[in-house]
């Protein structure tokens, strides 16, 4: 059985990208078969999820190709994959005519759930308010539950967990504010040469993201 999912955020510079990465990476070290895509016609993430993967990244675009050449893609590449990781492209709902050609708009074609990744870095019971917006906007795209990042305390991670409590949205994980990939996020973003920061980031997302539950998904 193939598992799939696509990780988005609210906006671009959330995360998204090195988390979708670090966990296409963390998932390859425990010996599964990770079939990357990326939506929008992106051709540099594409190259490097290819190194992290071993496995030629498909772009999913539904402003140049139709949902249906878009959905035979995702389900021809990932026929023989353990775990189908989709990265999205800006926000979620940001399309080129509203949210057409988004990357909610690839989900709901290929009908799989969402993991939204959400700076978390200057608020806290303020997320459930651009949560519970994300949560409704749309019915037939399903997000599945929340990775936070730049998390800066204990303290923070509890607060964090209460406003998924009270949305009834499941939290995936807290990634913590770490001063190497600080400096490093836009460096991790284009170079997987950086053998001494990728192990950083897997070691970071072991520790602190359920990332066996998301194998359920």
């Amino acid at each position: 059985m193939t598992h799939s999912f696509l990780i988005s955020a609210p906006t671009s510079g959330s995360g998204k990208t090195t988390i979708a990465r670090g966990l296409m990476a963390l998932l390859v070290t425990k010996g599964k078969v990770v079939q990357p895509f990326k939506c929008g016609p992106d051709y540099i993430d594409t190259k490097f999820h290819a190194a992290v993967c071993g496995r030629p990244s498909i772009n999913l675009d539904t402003f140049m190709a139709t949902k249906a050449h878009v959905k035979e893609l995702f389900d021809r590449y990932g026929a023989d994959a353990d775990v189908c990781i989709v990265e999205g492209m800006m926000g979620l709902f940001d399309g080129y005519d509203r949210d057409k050609g988004s990357s909610a708009e690839i989900a709901s074609v290929l009908d799989i759930p969402v993991m939204l990744v959400v700076d978390a870095k200057s608020a806290a019971y303020s997320t459930a308010a651009l949560l519970s917006g994300f949560l409704h906007f749309r019915e037939d795209v399903h997000i599945a539950g929340v990775i936070f990042n730049k998390v800066g305390s204990e303290r923070h991670r509890q607060m964090l967990q209460e406003v998924c409590d009270d949305l009834q949205v499941t939290c995936f994980g807290c990634l913590p504010k770490h001063a190497e990939l600080e400096q490093g996020s836009r460096y991790l973003g284009l170079d997987f040469s950086e053998e001494a920061k990728n192990e950083t980031l897997v070691k970071l997302l072991e520790e602190n993201v359920q990332w066996e539950r998301l194998l359920r998904l």
